[in-house]
C-alpha cells in the first residue's frame, strides 16, 4: 500500500482526526496527513471532498473521499479486515457501534460546554461530563478495554477525546482521576499503546490551543 493511496485531511488538535489515524496505525497502514488551516482558509480539496459539512477528517482512499470519523473507522476495518477492530459476532458489533455513537453524541460536546463557559465553569457542565464518564465506567466494568482484553473500535473512538481532558480539568477545576478512577486507569492503559501515544498530542499544547481559541471567540 503506497502512501499516495491514503490521504487524511487533518487537524492536529481534532479528536476525530486522531481516531482515524489510530485506526490506520492499528492496521499498519501508511498514509499521508495533510494539515488543514481551519481558521485561515480551508483547502479546495477539503471543500470539494466534504461539501456537506466542510469539516475534517476526510480520508481519501485512491482519491475517493470518506467523511465522518466513525464511518471512516468502520470503512478502514471493512477494507483491511486484519487485525479486526470490531467483535466477530453481530451482537458485539452492534454494541460497539452503540457506544461509539454515544461517545460521538455526548462526550466531546459535554467537555466543550466546560471550556466554552465564561468565568467559572458551570457545575451542571462538570456534572454532565462526570455522569457520562461514570456510564462509560459501567460499560468497562473490570475489563482492560471496552472490547475485553483487546484494544478495539470503542477504545479508538473514545481515547482521542481524552487528549482534551487536561484542558477541561483546568477550566473546570476538577480531576477525572478523582471522579472516575476506572476510566482514568483505562486512559493510562491506552496511552501505553504506541499507536495511541504517537498520535495524541501533548495535553499542554491542547490547553494552550484552547486558551488561544477562547480569545478568538471572545470568551474571557
Amino acid at each position: 500500500m503506497s502512501k499516495e493511496e491514503l490521504v487524511i485531511l487533518d487537524c492536529w488538535v481534532s479528536p476525530f482526526c486522531m481516531g482515524v489515524k489510530i485506526a490506520l496505525a492499528e492496521k499498519g497502514l501508511e498514509y499521508e496527513a495533510r494539515e488543514e488551516d481551519l481558521f485561515g482558509g480551508k483547502s479546495d480539496l477539503l471543500l470539494n471532498s466534504n461539501p456537506i459539512y466542510m469539516k475534517v477528517p476526510v480520508l481519501l482512499h485512491q482519491a475517493k473521499p470518506l467523511c465522518e470519523s466513525t464511518i471512516i473507522v468502520n470503512y478502514i476495518d471493512e477494507t483491511w479486515p486484519s487485525p479486526p477492530l470490531l467483535p466477530p459476532c453481530s451482537y458485539g458489533r452492534a454494541q460497539a457501534r452503540f457506544w461509539a455513537d454515544f461517545i460521538d453524541k455526548k462526550l466531546f460536546d459535554a467537555g466543550c460546554n466546560i471550556w466554552r463557559s465564561k468565568g467559572e465553569a458551570p457545575e451542571e457542565a462538570k456534572r454532565e461530563v462526570i455522569e457520562i464518564l461514570k456510564q462509560l465506567e459501567e460499560a468497562l466494568r473490570e475489563k482492560a478495554f471496552f472490547g475485553g482484553d483487546t484494544f478495539e473500535f470503542v477504545d479508538i473512538i473514545t481515547v482521542p477525546v481524552t487528549s482534551w481532558f487536561h484542558a477541561i480539568e483546568k477550566f473546570g477545576n476538577f480531576k477525572v482521576e478523582d471522579e472516575c478512577p476506572k476510566f482514568s486507569a483505562w486512559m493510562k492503559r491506552c496511552m501505553q499503546r504506541e499507536t495511541v501515544a504517537k498520535v495524541l498530542p501533548n495535553p499542554e499544547k491542547v490547553y494552550e490551543f484552547l486558551i488561544m481559541f477562547r480569545k478568538m471567540q471572545g470568551i474571557e
